[in-house]
């Protein structure tokens, strides 16, 4: 268990072959009933027992149209009841849920759409035309069903199906031919959802997740955080997103507390949104603290419920978000493919900059170790995070039609995260940064991260995105480019820009080079996405800050 974290009772769920999501929502259904589960800023609302029945009658209706065990369900779906109704109910009869990222477009959405291979597709219908231009798969679709209604003669080909229906008429028009029953529980390894995750030298991979991996997420958030039933969770970032959907409502589930979800995150709007809400924890994750910490200071800062705020990673700005807010921040790490393998302790100080916490040693084990041979390596010594489960059923099963990506994470018998790390003398974990964000100049280790954080901190500076390159005359190490979006009709003067990163910054991690772009783009979880201005290198466009020497 986690060190400074006393586990609670679990009842039922002590013995971990009762891990899976779908007996856990039987439970507290039957617990709490017509309580909230969760709220959405439409308006609309499900109750525990409600989710259940409805997911009930929409599980009938895709048999119906002829969905099968083990095939896969394609949803794009916006926050909404019909995202959380649409995966309990495939994982009634034992499909499997494909939760997709809203914002995707053009090749990106086709090859998730071609390569989980669905044999029913679930869409909200403000998004259908971005499905104008997609391929369509080999085998037509047994079902579509769209969230409203919408004009059938105008769907888009790749979406053409056996049966195209609206999701309100799935849950009023039930005819059940089939003497099939639903799940009320499953194995711990029944793989019940993929998950794309981006690829960072090819397309993203689809992660098969078993049950046991949603509930070990589940469980474990909602101990170490000491949530109660009396608390309510704030969501503001996308169910798609394994953190909003497993750390947060999940463990919402588990916990038998209320939810507030809207639809997109809004730095200006976030603190009304936990007023009305009531919220007593929710979660930040990638550049949304730092948006949060950059809006207007105001009297209401202090006004409102919010005792802890999950979030990572966490910048020189925490401790005074803590104070302006009266919160408390608590890290972790984890990933769609592993899990929440570490968390701080409450019983510690939870707010230094990239101190994730404790490995959760009842899951996992966990080595820091030399990302070119694999070795362990010493304390206070930066190198690859790797990890693996110590129970079968609560990691990730690998990547779906991908098996050389499987075997090239899973070497030497342990998952390779990507994540340069290392553990100080009481065993906790310090986030470095990625791998390959991890930037190697005048033999020191750079990181990429840290490094935009000062340079956000330059008023004419919106943010920043800081890569290695190689030149002929960097010696086989990386000289730093910065991709930077400056405010909105904002000019930088480069001279004093150079002045302040000297002043600012050692020296060998003031960038050689800056480009001025129009925008940066973001991962479904708010993360920066480097996959274009590393494509894209030292174009025509890039200022060099400093000469060669």
């Amino acid at each position: 268990m986690v060190r400074g974290f006393i586990m609670k009772d679990r009842g039922v769920f002590a013995e971990k072959s009762n891990w899976n999501i779908l007996k856990l929502l039987k439970i507290r259904a039957s617990e709490y009933g017509d309580k909230e589960f969760i709220r959405f800023d439409s308006g609309t609302s499900l109750s525990f027992k409600l989710l259940d029945e409805q997911s009930d009658k929409f599980a009938y209706k895709l048999l119906d149209i002829g969905l099968k065990e083990d095939e896969n369900v394609f949803c794009l779906l916006k926050n909404s009841p019909e995202f959380l109704i649409s995966l309990f109910a495939v994982m009634k009869i034992g499909a499997i849920f494909v939760p997709i990222n809203t914002e995707l477009r053009g090749q990106f959405l086709e090859h998730q759409f071609l390569n989980c291979e669905p044999k029913i597709s679930i869409i909200d219908n403000t998004l259908l035309e971005v499905f104008k231009n997609i391929k369509s798969q080999k085998n037509q679709l047994k079902g579509t069903i769209v969230t409203k209604s919408f004009d059938k003669k105008s769907l888009p080909t790749a979406l053409n199906s056996e049966e195209v229906l609206t999701f309100q008429s799935c849950l009023d028009n039930i005819i059940n031919d089939n003497d099939i029953s639903l799940l009320e529980t499953a194995s711990i390894h029944k793989i019940c959802a993929i998950m794309y995750t981006s690829g960072t030298t090819g397309p993203s991979k689809g992660v098969l997740l078993p049950h046991g991996h949603f509930f070990s997420y589940a469980i474990i958030s909602a101990e170490v955080a000491n949530f109660s039933n009396k608390d309510i969770q704030y969501i503001c970032m996308p169910l798609f997103h394994i953190n909003a959907l497993s750390i947060q409502c999940f463990a919402a589930l588990y916990a038998g507390m209320s939810v507030y979800c809207v639809e997109r995150f809004s730095p200006n709007r976030w603190l009304s949104d936990v007023q009305i809400s009531k919220a007593t924890t929710t979660h930040l994750l990638g550049v949304m603290p730092e948006f949060v910490y950059s809006t207007e200071e105001s009297k209401e800062d202090k006004n409102h419920s919010l005792r802890l705020v999950s979030a990572v990673p966490i910048g020189e700005w925490g401790k005074d978000f803590e104070k302006r807010f009266n919160i408390k921040f608590l890290q972790g790490f984890g990933m769609t493919e592993s899990g929440m393998s570490f968390w701080a302790s409450l019983n510690e100080e939870t707010c230094v900059p990239g101190r994730a916490g404790y490995p959760v040693n009842e899951l996992y084990e966990v080595r820091i170790a030399d990302p070119e041979n694999d070795e362990s390596l010493p304390l206070n010594k930066v190198g690859e995070l790797l990890i693996r489960p110590k129970h079968p059923g609560i990691f990730s099963a690998g990547y779906y039609k991908m098996p050389e990506k499987t075997v090239e994470a899973w070497r030497n018998l342990w998952f390779h995260t990507g994540d340069a790390c290392h553990f100080d003398e009481k065993g906790r974990m310090h986030y470095f940064d990625r791998i390959k964000d991890c930037i190697r100049r005048r033999g020191e280790n750079i990181s990429a991260f840290e490094l935009e954080q000062v340079i956000n901190s330059y008023p004419q500076v919106d943010e920043s995105a800081a890569i290695g390159v190689k030149t002929e005359k960097s010696g086989g190490e990386d000289e730093i480019l910065v991709c930077i979006v400056k405010n909105k009709g904002d000019k930088i003067d480069n001279d004093k820009f150079l002045l302040f990163c000297q002043e600012k910054l050692p020296r060998f991690a003031v960038p050689k080079y800056i480009r001025f772009v129009d925008s940066i783009r973001k991962t479904g979880s708010g993360k920066l996405s480097k996959v274009d201005v590393r494509k894209e290198g030292l174009t025509d466009d890039v200022i060099m800050l400093t000469p060669d020497r």
